[in-house]
């Protein structure tokens, strides 16, 4: 089997030039021979890609995703190590890379795809594909800097989808999309690797790299914290992220506090902490245990809400519209427990949020989320069953 992307030791760093005295020294230093200051921002990086498999790369905001990517697809040569690729590698990474800004969406079209090496005729058989697949309208034959970011987004995917490479290097650039175009483009990608292609995937969303990839790569710092099973590396990161929030909470904390400020200091659901991702029991109850603090005694009110995950609302309430009231549990401590009954939610992602009202139900002061999975089979459609008979 033919490796379609390796990558041995790589590594990349960039001369340190913030200021003009900085860049002015480096050049004479270059120009002199000398050795040049430099920044690493990758080191060490190995892996490999097969065809068929699919690979999320993860990791915080400056971990070195997208300097990873740009020495993947040639943008960037590495600093040290080997790289190896196929040939037929389709990539989108940046809003209006590769594009003329100033010739049409149909102009483009046909320099992206020449560029990946159709012919003349294969461009005009599969330019009204291309377009139908954009959803742009008229726009088409305007040029491409008059679009905004997610017809840009649209025009690139769609050119992609009809070269159909071998490889396919995509990034966050997808977030940037209306929402029936990115789910459009995962049933695109699903599609596309049951019938054999080969994905590279970087995202912020555990939820999307867990639906499309096998395995994930975690690069944190410039360096590889984990490699291997798509779940086991994913579930890694978001415990990172969970102790990492359990210490900024701590030390928000241990800051004194102005008066009239009213806290969520802790929650849990079915007597767990709450994770970034929570699973909804079959019998579809959950209790929430709440502690919040209160900084004069009174007692604050607590709300709820259940959403879809595309921001839809399912239900809310609050403590207050209930005529419910918590319990102060130590002087500046208040604990409520809600019952929740979610079993009549069909199958889906939604997210469950709890909010912290002052006394007059009036100002909004601290709120926490997390992702709910309601999983199961079912062939109704919308959010929650109704009940119902026939005849």
């Amino acid at each position: 089997m033919t490796t379609l992307l390796s990558a041995q030791a790589l590594a990349k760093a960039f001369p340190v030039a913030s200021t003009p005295r900085e860049r002015l020294r480096a050049l004479l230093n270059l120009l002199l021979g000398r050795p040049i200051k430099r920044r690493d921002v990758l080191r060490d990086i190995s892996f490999a890609i097969e065809p068929g498999a699919s690979l999320g790369v993860i990791g915080e905001n400056g971990a070195g995703k997208s300097t990873l990517l740009k020495l993947l697809v040639g943008v960037l040569t590495p600093t040290q190590g080997e790289l190896k690729r196929c040939d037929s590698v389709g990539a989108l990474l940046e809003l209006g890379a590769g594009f003329d800004l100033e010739r049409s969406g149909r102009e483009n079209i046909a320099l992206s795809a020449g560029l990946m090496g159709w012919n003349a005729r294969q461009i005009a058989e599969r330019e009204a594909e291309i377009i139908a697949f954009a959803d742009i309208g008229d726009y088409i034959d305007e040029p491409v800097k008059h679009y905004s970011s997610g017809m840009v987004v649209r025009l690139g995917f769609s050119i992609i989808a009809a070269v159909r490479p071998q490889l396919l290097i995509t990034d966050e650039v997808l977030a940037v999309g209306d929402e029936s175009f990115q789910k459009k483009c995962i049933r695109w990608m699903e599609e596309y690797l049951q019938q054999g292609g080969t994905l590279l995937l970087v995202s912020h969303s555990m939820y999307h790299v867990q639906k499309l990839c096998k395995s994930a790569l975690w690069l944190k710092d410039g360096g590889v914290e984990a490699y291997g099973d798509v779940f086991e590396v994913t579930q890694s990161y978001l415990a990172f992220h969970e102790r990492k929030q359990e210490a900024e909470k701590n030390l928000r904390e241990q800051r004194a506090i102005s008066a009239g400020d009213f806290r969520l200091q802790s929650w849990q659901v079915n007597g767990s902490p709450v994770a970034a991702n929570l699973v909804l029991p079959e019998d579809g109850a959950l209790q929430i245990d709440v502690e919040l603090h209160t900084p004069d005694q009174r007692i604050p009110h607590l709300g709820f809400g259940v959403k879809r995950a595309d921001g839809t609302a399912v239900f809310g309430g609050t403590s207050e519209i209930d005529r419910a009231e918590g319990v102060l549990a130590a002087p500046h401590q208040v604990r409520y427990r809600l019952q929740l009954d979610l079993s009549n939610l069909m199958p889906g992602h939604y997210s469950l949020s709890v909010f912290v009202l002052d006394p007059e139900a009036i100002r909004l002061f601290d709120t926490v989320h997390c992702d709910l999975v309601v999983r199961g089979q079912a062939r109704e459609f919308g959010m929650v069953r109704l009940p119902h008979r026939w005849g």
